[in-house]
């Protein structure tokens, strides 16, 4: 399975965590990653009608002295279902596939999913839960690897981006 796939899925099968906080009408994954290397950092929005965006958490796969590792969420947003699924992935990076010709940039859009997806997002993370060694596209039937979570308790209010039209 191909890394954006999984990060929609996961995103998907969080989307109800999401709801309740921003009520988006999309949301994104983003992260910049260098062709052939693993993928150090990305963040997840929730994108709001007339174009407020909120950071609902970011992901560092390393600790710094301005950042700790694993999952931090922001803007009130927290979700065990979106932290246990960023966990997954990011740590079993090498189970999944990118693009031959997949650039620096990664941009994942997701728009409110219908039934259908959710669906196929549930199914997808219990069964990559219930089978360690299934992500889909895996050549390495060893265990999956996971990490705790990081949560940011501190609301940061007022602290969207709008687009200037």
């Amino acid at each position: 399975m191909e890394l954006d796939k999984a990060l929609q899925y996961a995103v998907i099968a969080a989307w109800e965590d999401l709801a309740t906080v921003s009520r988006p009408c999309s949301a994104r994954v983003e992260y910049l990653c260098e062709p052939g290397t693993a993928l150090h950092y990305l963040s997840v929005w929730s994108v709001r009608a007339g174009g407020e965006q909120y950071l609902v958490c970011d992901y560092w796969t390393w600790t710094s002295s301005v950042h700790p590792s694993g999952v931090r969420f922001r803007n009130g947003h927290c979700s065990d279902q979106l932290a246990q699924s960023l966990d997954l992935i990011m740590n079993n990076q090498d189970r999944f596939t990118r693009p031959a010709d997949a650039g620096r940039y990664g941009l994942i859009l997701i728009y409110p999913p219908a039934e259908d997806a959710r669906a196929r997002a549930a199914a997808w993370m219990r069964m990559v839960r219930g089978d360690p060694g299934n992500v889909g596209g895996a050549a390495d039937e060893g265990a999956l690897r996971s990490v705790p979570s990081i949560r940011d308790p501190t609301l940061e209010s007022k602290a969207a981006v709008t687009w200037a039209a």
